[in-house]
């Protein structure tokens, strides 16, 4: 069965595919967001998606069996961006979808630049938990702050991805979150 959405850089049950470290990898494990382009192969054990189609809703927060058993567990996975789903999910319905959208958008742009000129090829998990745990306004500060202290053009990719890890690490102490997988 075919679940095609037109964004799947959220998804129905409430991840931000667009900052999933799955997202950004190369190869058959390349996940294509939450109703991308053959993600019924991929993720063929998904019993989200049905489910929405069958309630004729977008996101499982439109339901009205919203949260139903299928939440029961996710809130302990190692899955990190399980984490922020419940609250993400208020943010879009509080919000509305489309500033959501938006706001994901932004740091989609922000994760791509970080992981182009900023990472030394190791971190690409690190920078997508710091962009997904972090709000909006956190991730754009410790932006502006890595763009003024990576200036100088002698700075390896290593000491620039160092300098960007500090950064994230210190604003993330300040929020109290913690930027590593649950175990």
């Amino acid at each position: 069965m075919n679940h095609e959405r037109t964004y799947p850089l959220f998804s129905a049950c409430g991840l931000n595919c667009g900052l999933c470290p799955r997202y950004y990898t190369d190869g058959d494990s390349k996940c294509p967001g939450c109703g991308g382009e053959d993600f019924s192969q991929k993720h063929c054990s998904c019993s989200i998606l049905p489910c929405i189609q069958y309630k004729g809703v977008e996101f499982c927060y439109l339901c009205d069996d919203f949260p139903c058993k299928k939440y029961d567990k996710w809130d302990k996975d190692s899955f990190i961006t399980h984490k922020n789903m419940m609250k993400d999910f208020e943010k879009a319905k509080t919000l509305g979808i489309s500033v959501y959208k938006k706001e994901l958008n932004e740091k989609v742009k922000i994760l791509e630049d970080l992981l182009t000129n900023y990472n030394d090829g190791r971190h690409k998990s690190f920078f997508c938990l710091a962009v997904n745990l972090l709000e909006l306004n956190d991730v754009k500060y410790v932006l502006e702050q890595i763009k003024n202290e990576t200036k100088s053009n002698d700075l390896t990719e290593k000491e620039m991805s160092s300098i960007t890890i500090k950064l994230f690490e210190t604003i993330a102490k300040e929020r109290n979150i913690v930027l590593k997988l649950r175990k």
